[in-house]
């Protein structure tokens, strides 16, 4: 390989998902063709020897224009589609089971819109079916194109999907009901996970063996990846570079070690060891099914093994640059993958900081190095992580300087045993009691770390300030000739982060209120100076599955939670609300059940907070006879001149009877019902004149909320008109004297405004 090959290869995979990624999108579709024609031209006239640099740049872009192709078409979105499709990854949940497929034939009940293109799917299934990987099944789904809640500060599943490459979401409907074509191949994956089920180890061990050696990670709970994620020890679970190296090192020792017995006088010629290392680190890979992370560990590791056999072999940074367009070639969606750069930038930086020093001897010369590796690269991975997800995990350097001798020597070694001595009846089990009791000493680790040093997320304004200073930690630290006051000060840079100023406090007199999109629920927060009140929890879907979940990191604290009646679009995050966070005070209408302790919401309770004010106008004091829907809490805020109306689920004969406690016209009306028919009355509409209308619906609803004839009513009263199945959520502020200005968190293209 010539010099100065590798990095050029790499910036040309670079920049052509970077260009398929920006001039992609509609609005710059014919960008896209226009930069590649004039690198053709710029390399045909003036520099030929580049045209390899333009074909890498255009098959990168290439790959991601056709993933953009097999999306669902937006006109079969809620369609029935009949499929032919294979099994890919089979996830059991409680009430459900979740696969991917990749679709073999579509047949697309609309004549004018083909979904032959159509190619990997994630849905749900409700029967009781048993799928495997593997399987071929002819079934009937109901597809919508990949996309996901619009909430500020929060994981982006729409984005997730895409970096996947999935294609649709949905469901298999159970008419008519799938058929089984094929039974799945035997494959050495799906054994070992069935013989990891009978085992009789504890369903803790069995998953996390599975995560460990197999790459299952989809066996690990929401409860393992929490603990994971607050001490920054998820590298550690899913097959990284850390096994797929480990692999690589133990065969490659037992091969230098076989070398040196067969020919002891010129073992260190021999170059069969490091290829059957490479052969094992290929194999493990796929083993663990040659998912991204194991996948590019693979090509990291196999580089990596090429610089070190000294034979004909790159640099450490050539190798670096190599293995980043490899990764880009095989697998351009890559380059949205957060892993992907925390793993480039963890190698890059170890590159960096042992560059020119002497190779470690001795067991004190590799603890140090051990040492020194995680202490100058725990700073630079927290920032990293910090950008990518918005959190920072305290704990992360100490547990890590623990946890990754003990998972590397101890538990991965343990498990990889367990499975080279299974056939063995009982011997074969020594190996894994040994990892259930590592496990369990690891465990152990996390739950002390985290009670110790919970999981961070800084306020907004904060995340990339803290991560400049983290990064500046580590380059004062791991570079060389850098003075000592200037190392000492970046280190008391990061110590004073307590006492950073915060997000600037709200004045007394104004409110902020955010509308969240929950799908077809409804969770709304109001918060003053001192004050938070939520209004409404959010849905609770079949797959257990709340969007609560996702809004906050857990701890934090509501003075008042209105549960505005029981249905669960309303009252589904009350669990999430419960385990998660602190709630000072809770209401909700009388008979409705709420699975908490709740004081009854009634006509007539009024409050004042930092200069707001609150009002309950309905439901009656006293016992009553009215559907769930028409018990709902109806609560009317008031700063200054502006007001809030929210009335819950209530329909249009209770909406009349308010019409005699509303005084003037509403600032911000929250339709009822989610702008169902039922709601939403002409006399109600034409006597608040609402000056802004919001829907909290789903998108793509089933109930096709809002419905036409409410929009229409509104529209004839000039109301402007939102909905967090278009917008995303949506923030506005109430401040007196001044006028209401709503910020959508998914704005119209362009950037064009509503109102």
């Amino acid at each position: 390989m010539g010099q100065g090959i590798a990095m050029p290869a790499a910036l040309a995979a670079l920049s052509g998902g970077l260009l398929a990624g920006w001039g992609g999108a509609q609005e710059g579709a014919w960008l896209l063709p226009l930069v590649f024609l004039l690198a053709l031209l710029w390399v045909a006239v003036w520099r030929p020897h580049a045209l390899i640099w333009v074909l890498i740049s255009a098959a990168v872009a290439i790959s991601i224009q056709q993933e953009r192709s097999h999306r669902l078409p937006v006109g079969l979105n809620g369609q029935d589609l009949a499929v032919h499709a294979k099994v890919v990854d089979v996830q059991r949940h409680q009430d459900a089971t979740r696969l991917r497929l990749v679709i073999e034939r579509c047949t697309s009940p609309a004549p004018l819109v083909a979904c032959d293109q159509l190619h990997r799917v994630r849905v749900s299934a409700y029967d009781t079916q048993e799928y495997r990987v593997g399987e071929r099944w002819q079934m009937t789904l109901r597809l919508r194109p990949p996309g996901g809640f619009k909430n500020p500060d929060t994981f982006n599943y729409e984005q997730w999907l895409w970096r996947e490459g999935i294609h649709a979401t949905g469901y298999i409907r159970s008419e008519p009901a799938p058929q089984r074509l094929e039974q799945a191949s035997p494959r050495l994956r799906q054994w070992a996970l069935d013989v990891l089920v009978q085992l009789p180890l504890a369903p803790r061990t069995q998953r996390w063996l599975a995560a460990l050696t197999l790459g299952d990670s989809e066996q690990l709970t929401q409860e393992d990846w929490a603990l994971l994620n607050a001490t920054g020890t998820t590298h550690l679970v899913v097959i990284s570079g850390l096994h797929v190296g480990l692999v690589a090192s133990f065969v490659l020792l037992l091969g230098r070690f076989a070398a040196r017995l067969i020919s002891p006088t010129n073992w260190r010629l021999r170059t069969w060891p490091w290829w059957l290392a490479g052969a094992a680190a290929v194999g493990y890979a796929t083993l663990a099914g040659l998912a991204p992370p194991a996948m590019r560990a693979m090509i990291m590791t196999l580089l990596g093994l090429w610089v070190l056999s000294g034979r004909h072999a790159p640099g450490p940074w050539q190798a670096w640059w190599l293995a980043l367009a490899l990764v880009l070639m095989v697998d351009p969606l890559a380059l949205w993958r957060p892993g992907l750069w925390l793993s480039f930038v963890a190698v890059g930086w170890l590159i960096i900081i042992w560059q020119g020093r002497a190779k470690p001897h001795g067991v004190k010369g590799w603890c140090w190095a051990l040492l020194r590796s995680q202490l100058l690269l725990a700073p630079l991975m927290a920032a990293a992580v910090l950008i990518a997800f918005g959190r920072v995990a305290p704990a992360s350097p100490l547990v890590n300087l623990l946890a990754v001798p003990w998972v590397s020597s101890v538990m991965v070694p343990t498990a990889l045993l367990g499975w080279l001595l299974s056939p063995l009846p009982v011997i074969g089990l020594v190996p894994w009691w040994t990892f259930e009791q590592a496990l369990a000493i690891f465990h152990q680790l996390l739950v002390v770390a985290v009670k110790a040093a919970p999981l961070w997320q800084p306020p907004v304004h904060l995340g990339y300030p803290l991560a400049g200073s983290l990064v500046l930690l580590a380059l004062c630290w791991g570079l060389p000739a850098v003075p000592r006051w200037l190392r000492i000060g970046a280190v008391v840079l990061v110590l004073t982060t307590p006492w950073w100023p915060r997000e600037q406090a709200i004045p007394p007199g104004q409110l902020q209120v955010t509308i969240y999109d929950v799908g077809q629920g409804q969770l709304i927060e109001l918060r003053s100076a001192r004050f938070r009140l939520l209004y409404d929890t959010g849905p609770r879907f079949r797959s257990g599955f709340m969007p609560l979940q996702s809004l906050w990191p857990p701890g934090q604290f509501f003075d008042h939670v209105m549960v505005s009646h029981a249905d669960t679009d309303h009252a589904g995050g009350v669990d999430a609300l419960l385990t998660d966070h602190h709630v000072s005070q809770w209401s909700a209408p009388a008979g409705e059940s709420v699975a908490v302790h709740h004081q009854r919401c009634a006509q007539g309770q009024r409050w004042q907070q930092d200069g707001i004010s609150y009002h309950v106008l309905w439901p009656p004091t006293g016992e009553n006879t009215l559907s769930s829907n028409d018990r709902s809490c109806v609560l009317l805020v008031q700063a200054g001149e502006h007001s809030v109306l929210i009335t819950g689920d209530v329909g249009r004969q209770v909406e009349r009877q308010l019409l005699t406690q509303l005084e003037k016209r509403i600032s911000v009306l929250v339709a009822g019902h989610h702008g169902s028919a039922t709601s939403s009355g002409v006399q109600f509409v034409r006597e608040t004149q609402p000056q802004h209308v919001v829907f909290s619906a789903g998108r793509d609803n089933a109930f096709q909320h809002p419905v036409d004839d409410v929009v229409r009513r509104f529209r004839r009263q000039q109301s402007c008109l939102w909905s967090t199945a278009h917008d995303g959520a949506l923030a506005f502020s109430l401040i007196p004297q001044q006028p209401i200005t709503f910020q959508p968190m998914r704005p119209l293209a362009g950037g064009h405004k509503r109102c």
